[in-house]
């Protein structure tokens, strides 16, 4: 079972993926979702690091991309969301929300205790 929970990172920046993917989304096109998203300022190589461990762990697939002479020739690494990370985001989400269906509005009015 161990891998197969997102941690809140993880979580957000898979639904970011999720969010670009269709605009090609690397990891500067997915940092600059979560800064959004978040309000954080984000450093690249966590994004790195999340988005090749949840590769690792089936969440995402990847391609490199024709090298451009912007870039100097370096190739960018384009990510997707996999099915088996749809079903954890899914899995996720059903969490959460069982769990916020439980509190009742009066512990959370009046901030924090």
């Amino acid at each position: 079972m161990k891998g197969t929970f997102l941690g809140e990172f993880e979580e957000v920046v898979l639904l970011a993926v999720l969010v670009i993917e269709d605009e090609e989304a690397y990891a500067n096109t997915v940092r600059r979702e979560v800064e959004k998203h978040t309000g954080r300022s984000i450093n690249l190589s966590a994004i790195h690091s999340a988005l090749y461990r949840m590769e690792r762990k089936g969440f995402l697939n990847s391609e490199l991309a024709a090298a451009t002479p912007r870039r100097g020739g370096k190739k960018k690494r384009y990510f997707k969301v996999s099915g088996q990370g749809t079903n954890a985001l899914n899995e996720a989400r059903r969490v959460r929300e069982s769990f916020w269906k439980l509190v009742p509005i009066t512990k959370l009015q009046g901030g924090v205790s």
